[in-house]
């Protein structure tokens, strides 16, 4: 498979397609809930986007692909965040603008997380042996079947509260997104998502409950969702996987190659409560 070659356009390109669709969470938020606050703002090319609390959606993407970013810029990026006593945080592209890096230095930011953008090209799937897995997309009437199996995948990182359950089931009902779940023997025993943002195929969310791991669940919801990017008429699959993972190395089993690895930096709200940022 011919190797992907990485500049700023497609970094823009792939850091947007996810962008868009935490943009499409909040308005799938609001839509259902309109006293739950969320907002958007666009900001220095990407957004700053807010879904509630601690969400996991609730940070900065796509910032300073697009230019220089300004000091009155940053101060909106700050004021978004700092208004509703939150943390500033902002997934940050190590082909931004250096200014950017700058104004991390300047104002005391600290690195909270690392992740790799993980990419190939969308091709036709390969038949493979998915050893008893069935994979397929949730009807509308198991979506909180499909958010509560995703989210005790991930129970071990994010604590599963009604909050965070409330916010994925949004983002399994936002626009251009699908929602796929595994079986083995009938029982559900993970999740994933698609999202479907032009030529991007965003490959995101995907958990297994932890008493089925290691038995080739993420490669099946992998496989599912590569067929169906190529039949949506989508050219680039993207994901995403902490550096070393297990997750990493199901990806790169299935073609994908690391474009870059992204970083996540953070600023306490000043104004927050000791033990609240």
């Amino acid at each position: 498979m011919e190797r992907l070659l990485l500049d700023q356009n497609l970094a823009r390109e792939i850091e947007l397609a996810e962008a868009q669709a935490a943009v499409a969470c909040v308005e799938k938020l609001n839509e259902r809930q309109p006293d739950a606050g969320g907002a958007v703002e666009p900001i220095a090319g990407g957004y700053a986007i807010y879904c509630g609390a601690n969400s996991p959606i609730t940070q900065a993407v796509a910032l300073g692909l697009s230019g220089s970013v300004s000091a009155e810029e940053f101060d909106r990026l700050e004021g978004f965040y700092f208004d509703r006593e939150e943390p500033v945080r902002v997934e940050t592209c190590p082909l931004a603008d250096a200014n950017l890096f700058e104004h991390y230095g300047h104002r005391g930011y600290r690195v909270t997380e690392f992740s790799n953008v993980m990419a190939r090209r969308v091709v036709k799937q390969q038949d493979v042996n998915l050893n008893g897995i069935e994979v397929r997309r949730a009807d509308r009437d198991e979506l909180d079947l499909w958010t509560l199996a995703v989210s005790q995948g991930f129970r071990e990182t994010v604590p599963v509260t009604q909050e965070i359950l409330v916010v994925m089931k949004m983002f399994a009902m936002a626009k251009d997104t699908e929602c796929y779940l595994a079986r083995i023997g009938g029982r559900v025993v993970g999740g994933a998502t698609l999202a479907l943002r032009g030529r991007i195929a965003g490959l995101f969310g995907a958990s297994t409950l932890p008493e089925f791991r290691k038995r080739g669940v993420q490669t099946a919801l992998l496989h599912a969702r590569l067929e169906r990017a190529a039949e949506a008429g989508c050219e680039l699959a993207v994901s995403l996987a902490e550096p070393g993972s297990v997750s990493q190395r199901n990806i790169t089993r299935q073609g994908f190659e690391t474009l870059y690895t992204r970083v996540k930096f953070e600023r306490a709200c000043p104004t927050a409560k000791a033990g609240e940022a």
